[in-house]
């Protein structure tokens, strides 16, 4: 059954924004236990320079390969059943473990607003509402998903009109002396300002016009997020210490409180519309972690119950509901810290060989149709695929036990899904949408790879 095409590049953009907004509203400011002003902004800067590159690398991929699979779909055409199989392991690290970081963010801004309703108890009821929502389907979803981002966004130039008359400029201590390593510890918090942008792909199935606005849709949001990551970072640090707020899940309410008074009504709006910021990027990263899980399910890694289309909405049903509850459980039993951290991680796996994948493909493809192509190759995109394997041996340095808890649970994928179905894996299934409405690979159920 085919998924609906109803999105253009405004729902794109807020797709992409509302996938990562809740990053400029808590979760970064971590990055400030480990790292000062001047390394936790190297690391910003860095992180940056990434996701500008590879966001445009991603989308000549998304634009060619529309699939809702998305990274693992294109590292199936790239490097066969097995490329797709790791990359679609990375991928649903990120998705599913980002959501209940976010719901657990977003118990504690409505804690904060209401103290009288315990945090669990409202990070489980959204996270149950926006799984609810994305079982009415993806038109009706992208709608409230444009509704809610452009509410956050207002937040966000909220608070930074607010604060800058408090501003001081000395607080922003950038002659002090840096190293290497807080840098790198600083790496998954300074990701998070991104974190999970590259899900607007994950709907390319469901786009009008693939080859024209998923380009516009995500380089309007790539530039979006970037300009309020540098300005909520300077502007808080701005106006509070930064090991103050370095261990907070509500840090932005919390420097407006400690400025005008927690009581104060400017206050409570803004703590209000961040509630919209963090629903917006839970609401966003639900759908990416259906349309994957859907996708792996489709092509045999995954089993084939979680690969049915409700025939109604013409949303997968199943596997919203899935990953929904590994979610719930993730929020019930992980730390908010830790959740970051194995979600940055999955999504450092990803982008290598995702940028792997460009590069295979640029090789070994080259005929391929591109409606949209990445400027300045190879030096450019080669910066992109550089920092993605820097970032991804850097974060197995530093958190190893988390890397060895993900190895494993790899390795147990592969035996149940991967060696069992290895005869079955090798061809991307029926997808009707390709650029400009042309068949392409990944639209013939009988291409093997």
């Amino acid at each position: 059954m085919k998924m609906n095409q109803s999105l253009g590049p405004i729902q794109l953009w807020a797709i992409s924004v509302g996938l990562v907004i809740s990053g400029d509203y808590f979760g970064w400011n971590f990055g400030w236990q480990y790292a000062n002003f001047t390394e936790f902004s190297i690391a910003v800067g860095i992180v940056a320079i990434f996701y500008s590159l590879f966001s445009f690398s991603f989308t000549e991929l998304s634009a060619s390969l529309p699939h809702s699979g998305g990274p693992s779909a294109y590292a199936h055409f790239a490097f066969g059943a097995w490329g797709g199989f790791l990359v679609g392991f990375f991928t649903l690290v990120e998705f599913v473990l980002a959501p209940p970081a976010i719901a657990s963010a977003l118990g504690g801004y409505f804690h904060y607003l209401f103290p009288v309703v315990p945090s669990m108890i409202a990070s489980i009821s959204f996270f149950i509402l926006l799984l609810i929502i994305n079982l009415l389907g993806v038109k009706q979803t992208a709608k409230f998903e444009l509704f809610v981002t452009v509410i956050a966004v207002t937040g966000l130039v909220l608070y930074t009109v607010s604060l800058i008359p408090t501003f001081d400029v000395s607080k922003l201590n950038f002659q002090q002396e840096w190293n290497f390593l807080p840098i790198l510890n600083a790496l998954p918090y300074a990701i998070w300002f991104f974190l999970a942008v590259e899900g607007v792909a994950m709907s390319a199935e469901e786009v009008k016009n693939p080859s024209r606005d998923i380009p516009r849709g995500y380089g309007a949001g790539i530039s979006t997020l970037i300009f309020f990551a540098f300005t909520i970072m300077f502007i808080t640090a701005g106006n509070i210490d930064t090991k103050t707020a370095s261990k907070l899940d509500y840090p932005l309410s919390y420097v407006m409180g400690n400025i005008f008074g927690e009581s104060n009504s400017l206050v409570q709006i803004f703590t209000f519309i961040g509630l919209f910021g963090l629903i917006a990027s839970l609401m966003g990263i639900i759908l990416g972690f259906s349309r994957q899980i859907f996708s792996l399910a489709r092509e045999g890694y995954l089993p084939k119950f979680l690969a049915i289309i409700n025939s109604k909405s013409f949303v997968p049903s199943n596997a919203v509901i899935f990953g929904g509850l590994i979610g719930i459980v993730a929020l019930l039993l992980g730390d908010t810290d830790q959740l970051i951290t194995i979600a940055a991680m999955g999504a450092c796996g990803m982008y290598m060989i995702s940028m792997l994948s460009f590069f295979q493909l640029r090789i070994q493809k080259p005929e391929m149709n591109r409606p949209f192509r990445m400027m300045g190759y190879p030096i450019l995109p080669g910066i992109s695929l550089i920092l993605s394997i820097l970032f991804f041996f850097a974060m197995i340095f530093l958190y190893k036990k988390l890397f060895l808890i993900l190895g494993v649970c790899l390795i147990a994928w592969a035996l149940l899904f991967g060696v069992r179905t290895r005869k079955k894996i090798g061809r991307i299934p029926k997808n009707e949408l390709s650029p400009d409405n042309m068949e392409s690979a990944l639209s013939r159920a009988d291409t093997d790879f």
